[in-house]
């Protein structure tokens, strides 16, 4: 497991120095923005210069200058080829120490060779043997399948990226050639229409803009200045006329958007579609009608409503991107939220409601290869069909019933959710013969004894018996 240990090194060491970075920037300029080439809160360069100054370093010696040199002319090389890279990317400078002395071609500057080479020696000494210890404690399929998860979401993140500046830089050419023919004869139509193309250029995608965000140098770059000022000129114009369209509240339906008032009836849609998808399956496949539910009140699993929500919230704004690329995504996504939740399921109630033990390719039982490429079809058929009709009959919805609707069913699917968790407690106190402690734990035994919950959840088992359960079943589990 030692690559994984140097894997989950990379993740914890992009995640602190994209926090650093984002640290270092809000108090030098009282701002807080994103930086970052990924979207996720990574800056891989800090976690690939860690990870290579520990493996060169750590079996060499454990003298502190030669750590502290040896760092600093190796990250100092890095820094160099990653900030060129970077410009031949951009297209722009990711960094630049040009109004420093002591700069070796604006990349890079004296101090901050110093402050490598003492990072370096603080994580060859101190961090990753700390982080090591936390490390070791994580069993090793969960580090294995999290790790991984995190590093496919990063390679993504990354695809994306590459993606966005690709087709950014392609749309800054097409703003040069427009430059190059724009005059003080042009009517306030075309300059109306030029400022909304260019304004495309960098708000057409959430990426984009971040993208721009992260790297203002883009949006300056020299052939596109005389588009600028004359945008400047008609600018104030179109944004009272934009703001009076856009920002009108009154002129929004219910949950317009992107927020959480869809996102929760997302779920609960979600929800309910996965129990007739598992009901209608026990009917087909296995030959009988069987009651699969995840909680004791209504025909909702949770598991699917989650995965639906977190289906919608990374492919929200990449429905553009192939059928291909968002089945592979949704594969992924949900693959890591199902043994995340029976992981978290086994965890805290000491139970488990589904086991792939016996079917190939499985990771622990949770999740195995076949339900992760039917995950990944129902998320392409969700972002591309299901969504689009869902989110626009939402959107229906009169306004004032439809907050009052949220909040009340909200209500009850927390109220549920708790009923649910106390009742699957319970169920297993009774089983190893704990007498109820109080008045709630007598009401959940007399409304939810074990013959009710074994007809709710006819597929749940003590975690504590899984390993027999995997022996002596002769057929997997499949009820969420």
């Amino acid at each position: 497991m030692y690559w994984i240990h140097l894997l989950w090194y990379f993740i914890i060491i992009s995640f602190l120095g994209w926090l650093f970075s984002s640290l270092y920037h809000f108090f030098s300029e009282k701002k807080f923005y994103d930086n970052g080439f990924l979207t996720l809160p990574f800056c891989p360069a800090y976690g690939a210069g860690a990870v290579i100054c520990y493996v060169v370093f750590k079996p060499l010696t454990d003298n502190f200058l030669i750590i502290f040199i040896g760092s600093a002319l190796l990250l100092s090389f890095f820094t160099v080829i990653a900030g060129f890279i970077g410009k031949k990317i951009l297209g722009c400078k990711p960094w630049d120490y040009s109004n420093l002395k002591f700069n070796i071609g604006s990349y890079l500057t004296f101090p901050f060779v110093v402050i490598m080479g003492l990072g370096g020696v603080f994580c060859v000494k101190i961090l990753i043997p700390m982080l090591r210890l936390g490390i070791v404690k994580i069993p090793d399929i969960v580090s294995l399948v999290v790790s991984l998860s995190i590093a496919l979401l990063m390679l993504i993140d990354y695809v994306l990226s590459f993606v966005t500046i690709h087709r950014l830089k392609k749309r800054l050419k097409i703003a040069k050639y427009d430059a190059e023919f724009l005059d003080d004869k042009e009517s306030a139509e075309q300059l109306k229409e030029l400022e909304h193309n260019y304004n495309k250029i960098f708000t057409n995608t959430i990426l984009r803009k971040r993208m721009v965000h992260a790297f203002p140098e883009l949006k300056h770059t020299a052939y596109i200045k005389k588009i600028t000022d004359k945008l400047d000129e008609i600018k104030e114009d179109n944004k009272k006329e934009f703001d009076q369209f856009y920002e009108n509240k009154k002129q929004k339906p219910f949950a317009s958007g992107f927020c959480f008032e869809k996102l929760f009836i997302l779920f609960l849609v979600g929800s309910f579609v996965g129990t007739c998808i598992e009901t209608i399956f026990a009917l087909i496949v296995e030959g009988h009608f069987e009651l699969r539910v995840g909680v004791v009140y209504g025909p909702f699993i949770p598991v699917y409503g989650g995965g639906a929500v977190l289906l919608t919230t990374v492919l929200y704004r990449l429905y553009k991107l192939s059928d291909t690329l968002i089945f592979i995504i949704s594969a992924a996504l949900g693959a890591f939220f199902e043994y995340i939740c029976s992981w978290g399921q086994e965890t805290f109630l000491g139970t488990v409601s589904w086991d792939y033990s016996d079917m190939p390719l499985n990771i622990g039982g949770r999740t195995c290869l076949l339900y992760s490429l039917f995950w990944g079809f129902l998320g392409l058929v969700w972002i591309r069909y299901i969504y689009p009709f869902a989110s626009k009959l939402i959107e229906k919805i009169p306004k004032k019933q439809g907050s009052v609707i949220v909040v009340v069913v909200f209500i009850f699917m927390l109220y549920n959710a708790f009923v649910s968790v106390s009742s699957i407690y319970r169920w297993n106190q009774r089983a190893v013969g704990n007498p109820p402690a109080n008045s709630f734990e007598r009401y959940i035994d007399h409304h939810f004894d074990d013959k009710k919950m074994k007809t709710l959840f006819p597929h749940m088992r003590d975690g504590d018996t899984l390993e027999e359960l995997q022996k002596n079943k002769p057929e997997n589990a499949k009820t969420k």
